[in-house]
């Protein structure tokens, strides 16, 4: 049968994508050093968008791009079963669950190690897991209760309604408008409803309650792509389609900037535009390779990772604690590797380039014996 024309039930180059993803995330959150970084690799550090200000919102995508693959045995004639809610509801439990567990992971250490005992009044409770568990959660309500105009319309309710309040709803002792990390207004929505629960108790939760609404539209674009992906012919045009698609996205997104700033911590609307348009050029590119092409042997490495996401996050997360909270005499365990393994003949910022690159090897590699085992781990 010529597939050319047949709607698929997996995307192989969704997973290449999902692997591209948090290949990065293990790179940019593990150079050796914090002081020595290439700036790719590093955050903006408020307004504008580097490499790595890419690599959350391509996770929150991605899950939108799977959901019309996911959802379609739980719906019938464009009506879900009431079989899926329970589904959704534990996968989003069990995000935010891991979620927590990180962070309480983190208290672990530090009272087993330095006798600190946890400090519950000021835990933060919000984080990337967190954020992704709520998105997937509204996202996943949304699109299998909503007609598609419903959600065209409501996705840009939440942009535009996000902008307006940003810009016009005065903070008390800021005034309207201000962006800063202590004056936005997502800010004091998070500090009336989280109080002291916010990262590293400051005034400001990048991955906060009120910011995570356009998250949700990032999930619902991914939706709108994998949804369209499904119905369309495995050919070049798909993929020049994309691209089109994907271009228009960023360039409304920058356009948008000028007026309400790309910004990854706020989550801003035009940010939501111009991280979906270079997503879906990604997806575009692996895509036309992969499904159409069917050059599949480059993007392996890849998959693999990708197929276990969920472990790796929490794998990586786990690992780099320990290493952060142990000591080798008065220096962490991370560090002491970086000093005398890698920046002694590499030099500093090259050392820690190579320290990150070496934690994404090891990682690869223990999921490349898990993917050969036929070890899923999904939730």
């Amino acid at each position: 049968m010529d597939n050319s024309s047949t709607p698929f039930k997996r995307l192989a180059s969704l997973d290449v994508f999902r692997g591209i993803a948090i290949a990065s995330m293990i790179l940019v959150n593990n150079p050796g050093s914090w002081d020595y970084i290439y700036p790719p690799l590093e955050h903006a550090e408020w307004h504008g968008c580097t490499p790595t200000d890419l690599v959350f919102p391509f996770f929150l995508f991605i899950v939108g791009v799977a959901m019309p693959f996911s959802f379609a045995k739980y719906t019938r004639e464009n009506r879900p079963n009431a079989a899926v809610y329970p589904r959704i509801l534990r996968r989003g439990v069990i995000l935010f669950a891991l979620g927590l567990f990180l962070t309480l992971f983190s208290f672990t250490l530090d009272w087993l190690i330095k006798g600190i005992p946890p400090n519950f009044s000021t835990m933060r409770i919000m984080g990337v897991l967190q954020r992704i568990s709520l998105a997937y959660v509204l996202a996943a309500l949304a699109v299998l209760n909503l007609s598609r105009r419903w959600l065209y319309i409501g996705a840009a309710i939440i942009l535009i309604g996000y902008w307006l309040a940003m810009q016009f709803i005065p903070v008390p002792g800021f005034g309207a408008g201000n962006l800063s990390s202590e004056g936005n207004l997502a800010g004091y929505i998070d500090r009336i409803i989280l109080g002291q629960h916010l990262y590293r108790g400051g005034p400001f939760d990048p991955e906060g309650l009120f910011s995570t609404l356009p998250a949700v539209v990032t999930v619902v674009l991914g939706y709108f792509t994998g949804d369209w992906l499904r119905i369309q012919p495995i050919k070049s045009r798909t993929s020049i389609n994309l691209v089109i698609f994907g271009l228009i996205a960023l360039v409304v997104g920058q356009i948008w900037g000028f007026i309400f700033p790309i910004n990854k911590q706020l989550w801003t609307s035009s940010y939501v535009l111009f991280t979906a348009g270079w997503a879906i050029l990604i997806l575009a590119l692996c895509y036309e390779l992969i499904e159409v092409r069917n050059f599949k042997k480059w993007g392996l490495p890849l998959e693999v990772m990708g197929l276990n996401a969920i472990f790796l996050f929490v794998g990586s997360g786990i690992l780099s604690r320990i290493l952060i909270k142990t000591y080798i005499g008065s220096t962490t365990t991370y560090t002491w590797i970086y000093e005398n393994l890698f920046r002694p003949w590499a030099g500093a910022l090259n050392g820690s380039l190579l320290f990150a690159l070496v934690m994404v090897l090891l990682w690869w590699i223990i999921l490349y014996v898990m993917y050969r085992r036929r070890w899923f781990w999904k939730i």
